[in-house]
């Protein structure tokens, strides 16, 4: 399934939306040598990119009524530990903790192909509607726009 908001640099890596439900959502990734380090296990950066992506997901996942805030999110701040090396295919699945009118606070981990866990992290997103860049202000756009 295609992400919930196009994102190119998460198309690049190849994340899979695997679920998005109310405070909740799930993204996979088959790791590839290209995103592997010198080590051949998932590059750290990749690992984080997923934790921040499924977290941003899960940040403005449906409300319990099934809408969805057309906002965008933006990470403001993000902490992340490493338990053991990324491989196979990697699975990340995130949970909004709590919302407030402009930010949304989230946990997240990353489980390896054998099912253990990789990586966790937690996050704060600030709900954006436009973002302003280079002196002008430019709107998000949807997938489907």
């Amino acid at each position: 399934m295609k992400l919930a908001v196009r994102i190119p640099f998460a198309e690049l890596l190849g994340l899979e939306l695997v679920r998005f439900d109310c405070d909740e959502a799930q993204i996979a990734l088959q790791l590839r040598d290209e995103l592997c380090n010198s080590w051949s296990v998932a590059h750290g950066g990749v690992t984080m990119t997923l934790l921040d992506v499924v977290m941003a997901h899960a940040a403005r996942s449906p409300s319990e009524d099934g809408t969805v805030d057309s906002s965008g999110v933006v990470t403001i701040e993000m902490k992340t530990s490493f338990m053991r090396p990324g491989e196979g295919r990697l699975l990340a699945t995130a949970r909004r903790l709590h919302r407030t009118a402009s930010l949304a606070f989230c946990e997240a981990k990353v489980v390896g192909g054998d099912g253990k866990l990789v990586a966790q992290a937690t996050g704060t997103f600030k709900y954006m509607r436009a973002l302003a860049v280079g002196g002008r202000r430019i709107r998000r756009l949807n997938a489907s726009d």
